[in-house]
């Protein structure tokens, strides 16, 4: 055997013994890690998986209406199906009146179809008094809109487990009959333009805070320990503070009998009362007041790092003040500004009490549309297919910092 065998089985040797020695300690720091990971798994991993699950699940046509999809499966696509269809039909609706789940069914159809839930109800109301056929000529006098291919279309569509009707409709899109996507009428599309109001205004609220929080970052670091004390103090404390009650706060300073409005009039700036709440202005300098710490802490820990010194050999080298500054100082505050930046945007974007309390119609952002269709119409999955794309900008956004500065020029700390 070679000398240089001999030293690689000896290495290999040395590496396994290493490893096996260290077994112990690896297996103690997962077991202590085991609490943390459940954790992400129960309050954060899970409810993504649920929030994905939820914007594609397509349960109640093919649990109401069974019947009358597996009597579709043969029909042309073209015209009104015919009497087995119905009969099919019929007796969904009756099982589904008896179980009082045509509602369900009815509304989920009313998603794609304006006024289809009516329809069902009634539909069902009608079958439950049928002893027996011919049902296709009932059906038809009902109501015109058993007799429209389109409806037949929509039915078999949604007696998939899983539908992109709610992404879709989350980004202004929907299918036609055909099956193709299309974009919806110009009218009808708005949740593009609430995801572009949402972007606008994070975008706003990011640049604001860094205008005002870069200063003061750097005053902190130069400042006497006790006025910097006093000052990190100030930062600090809106975060000690409830965010519905800096919210509320705003709302007082805001109104048209609010502080700013009279100090307005006191300072003769105005003869008028000026509309501050229930504006885009309202919502930007509430939304601004608030993220400011998350902005001002990640530079102020990066400028901290930075030794003074470094300014005064630029200086004592030929470089002029402003000079000095933007080309020694300014860049290696970079990881920070972006770590900030970073995090107001991110936060910003899913702002929902600030813009709901100060903010007008006009100023709605995504979250509060999830709100809605939570608490008031109870549509889930589009709730889920808005959260879903909120999600994917987020990580954009993420992904796209990251590829122009770098993981390793992002700190927090």
């Amino acid at each position: 055997m070679s000398v240089t065998e001999t030293v690689d089985i000896e290495r290999i040797r040395t590496f396994v013994a290493v490893r096996r020695a260290a077994r112990p300690a690896r297996r103690a720091a997962l077991s202590l890690a085991l609490p943390l990971v459940g954790f992400l798994i129960v309050a954060f991993i899970a409810p993504i998986l649920y929030l994905l699950v939820t914007a594609v699940d397509n349960p109640e046509t093919r649990s109401i209406l069974p019947r009358t999809l597996t009597a579709l499966e043969s029909w042309d696509g073209v015209s009104t199906p015919d009497e087995p269809v119905f009969a099919a039909l019929a007796a969904d609706l009756k099982l589904a009146k008896e179980d009082s789940t045509a509602s369900q069914a009815g509304k989920r159809l009313n998603y794609e179809i304006p006024g289809m839930r009516s329809k069902v109800l009634a539909a069902s109301r009608m079958a439950a008094g049928l002893e027996a056929g011919p049902y296709r000529e009932k059906f038809l006098d009902q109501s015109e809109i058993w007799a429209a291919p389109e409806t037949w279309s929509v039915i078999r569509r949604n007696g998939a487990g899983l539908t992109p009707y709610y992404l879709l409709t989350a980004v202004d899109l929907q299918q036609s009959p055909s099956g193709g996507i299309e974009g919806v009428a110009p009218d009808q599309a708005i949740f593009l333009p609430i995801l572009g109001r949402t972007l606008l205004v994070a975008g706003i609220v990011t640049g604001l805070t860094l205008i005002l929080g870069y200063p003061v970052a750097y005053v902190l670091t130069i400042a006497p320990r006790t006025i910097a004390a006093v000052m990190m103090l100030m930062v600090l404390l809106p975060l000690w503070t409830s965010l519905l009650v800096r919210t509320t706060a705003w709302v007082v300073l805001l109104q048209s009998d609010g502080v700013i409005n009279a100090v307005l009039m006191a300072l003769h700036l105005t003869t008028e009362k000026v509309q501050l709440i229930f504006t885009r202005f309202g919502t930007v300098t509430a939304m601004t007041h608030i993220q400011l710490p998350f902005t001002i802490l990640p530079i102020y820990s990066v400028m901290r790092s930075i030794q003074p010194t470094q300014l005064r050999a630029a200086r004592s080298l030929g470089a002029g003040p402003t000079s000095a500054f933007w080309r020694i100082y300014a860049p290696q505050t970079l990881p920070g500004v972006v770590a900030g930046c970073l995090m107001t945007f991110i936060l910003s974007l899913g702002y929902y009490i600030t813009p709901a309390l100060v903010g007008g119609p006009q100023d709605q952002m995504v979250s509060n549309f999830i709100s809605v269709y939570i608490n008031r119409d109870l549509n889930w999955g589009l709730a889920a297919a808005l959260g879903v794309v909120l999600l994917l900008v987020t990580l954009a956004i993420y992904g796209l910092f990251l590829r122009l500065v770098g993981a390793d020029k992002i700190k927090l700390g």
